[in-house]
């Protein structure tokens, strides 16, 4: 008998792209079904990110329409992580899911690679990541940072899958072992590696994104980039020892420097050494408490506690 695949879908403001995607993964879901891929009660499930736009009208007139599809509306805007993880967690406790896939809205993850991630999952595979297989359609500069990004976190500690963003598969085992990661920093492309089951990587070619605009704007990736290092590694907190004792040891060398090149007969001005002395100073002590801020106000934050989203509505038919 066929495993029941549930499909997460977060959503803020995506009204535009909204009926396409429902039509082709909805699609692409009964196709499954009919072969027996997936079973019967397998659903498409949307997480409304508190859209300001019709997207809960949208998804609440879908599920109306065909009980295939069910929603989660949050009762404000938490975010793409809190929503992604609001939809998982909401099918973890409410449905029998023996395999979760989550994918954006926006199309540009190719749903043709659902089948080979259900496949993987049938030879035992408890997370299966969607990798796209190059960056060819990306202008050089997101290229660039990208790939340079993946590659500092794994530098500083990190573990990520090289150019895996949240397409991915994961079983019911792997699901109730993410539901035990309680920080609100949430970087689920680092967690879900630290669950450790078996795993595979599928590849796909990502598309242009077919209506609508980027929740990812430069500031939110920039955003995200920051809180997925701060919560995988705290390296860069001892790269500033590092960096205190090499420019005290440059501090020290120009000083010697100045001191030889004065005896010797040279003219050194002092004002200049002061000058260097004290810009470099101050850089690397900003630079410092900046750093040093970042990873207190996580604590500051983690401590508190708080809840990390409200489920405002629930629609689902067994």
């Amino acid at each position: 008998m066929a495993d029941t695949l549930y499909i997460v879908i977060p959503c803020y403001n995506e009204q535009e792209v909204l009926p396409e995607t429902s039509k082709r993964i909805g699609e692409k879901l009964k196709n499954m079904i009919k072969n027996e891929i997936v079973s019967e009660n397998s659903r498409i499930v949307f997480v409304d990110d508190g859209s300001k736009d019709d997207t809960w009208s949208l998804i609440a007139a879908l599920h109306e329409k065909d009980s295939v599809f069910s929603g989660v509306k949050l009762s404000r805007n938490r975010g793409h992580q809190n929503a992604l993880l609001a939809g998982l967690l909401t099918i973890q406790e409410s449905a029998n899911a023996d395999m979760v896939i989550s994918m954006d809205a926006d199309l540009q993850d190719d749903i043709n690679a659902v089948d080979e991630m259900v496949q993987k999952y049938y030879e035992g595979c408890d997370v299966v990541y969607g990798v796209r297989d190059n960056r060819k359609k990306d202008s050089f500069f997101k290229r660039f940072t990208a790939e340079s990004y993946y590659k500092m976190i794994r530098r500083l500690g990190g573990e990520v899958v090289f150019n895996h963003a949240d397409y991915r598969l994961l079983s019911s085992r792997a699901l109730n072992a993410l539901s035990q990661y309680g920080e609100s920093n949430l970087f689920l492309r680092g967690i879900v590696p630290m669950i450790g089951y078996k795993s595979a990587i599928v590849t796909y070619e990502r598309g242009e994104r077919f209506a609508g605009e980027s929740k990812y704007p430069l500031k939110k990736m920039l955003a995200l980039a920051v809180d997925g290092i701060t919560s995988l590694s705290a390296r860069p907190m001892r790269l500033i020892t590092i960096a205190g004792i090499l420019f005290f040891g440059l501090g020290a060398a120009a000083l010697l420097f100045a001191l030889i090149y004065s005896l010797s007969g040279g003219y050194f001005p002092g004002w200049a050494i002061t000058a260097i002395s004290v810009w470099s100073a101050a850089g690397l002590i900003m630079l410092s408490v900046g750093v040093v801020g970042e990873y207190v106000g996580k604590i500051y934050l983690e401590s508190k506690n708080r809840p990390r989203f409200f489920i405002e509505a629930f629609l689902h038919d067994e």
